[in-house]
């Protein structure tokens, strides 16, 4: 029989969270308690929490299953959204937002994918970041050749968001895509909303 807590736990942690609310001091991030000192990144929160959207929406894409078949598209029942094509407007909105984005912010995201990829660590950011400029140093088109490095990546979305979170950067607070806005928002855009 485990032991009960009599209701204590629960209210143990509410003390402490209030209490620390309460406190004039201001609360420490993980990095300030441990001593460390995180990069300034080049590229917004903002910008790379568009980009993890959009790369899981290209992520979750699967080749051709019906390539020619000549039916009424509403009798597939939508299925065709899902299929990789090469007209697909996220492949096509992920290019060209990635590059549009200037040199520093596409090495920012090439050295988020490689924390998140377990290639190193935050303390190995400067050389992460160095030898992302030194491989896009070879490119001879790097806006171009950096777009396809970042989209032949499988599961990109997934590896900066893991970036951002060994950075301690809570990307889910910078969404931007029309999903991910609260029923508030929402509700504003309707026109038969009551005031």
């Amino acid at each position: 029989m485990a032991p009960k807590h009599a209701g204590f736990r629960h209210e143990a942690q509410w003390i402490i969270w209030w209490r620390a609310a309460l406190s004039p001091e201001p609360r420490k991030t993980r990095e300030e308690r441990e001593g460390k000192t995180m990069p300034e990144l080049a590229i917004s929160a903002e910008k790379v929490a568009f980009i993890i959207e959009k790369a899981r929406e290209f992520d979750v894409k699967e080749a051709a299953s019906d390539p020619d078949s000549g039916s009424n598209p509403s009798d597939d029942d939508g299925i065709d959204v899902l299929e990789d094509t090469a007209s697909d407007p996220v492949a096509s909105e992920l290019t060209g937002f990635i590059g549009a984005l200037n040199e520093d912010e596409q090495l920012d995201l090439v050295t988020l994918m490689w924390i998140g990829r377990g290639d190193g660590s935050v303390d190995e950011w400067d050389d992460l970041r160095a030898r992302a400029a030194e491989a896009r140093a070879e490119y001879k088109a790097p806006r171009r050749e950096a777009v396809q490095y970042l989209l032949g990546e499988p599961m990109l979305g997934d590896l900066l968001a893991d970036g951002l979170d060994e950075l301690g950067i809570d990307w889910t607070d910078e969404r931007l895509t029309a999903d991910s806005s609260g029923p508030s928002e929402r509700d504003e855009d309707e026109p038969t909303k009551r005031r």
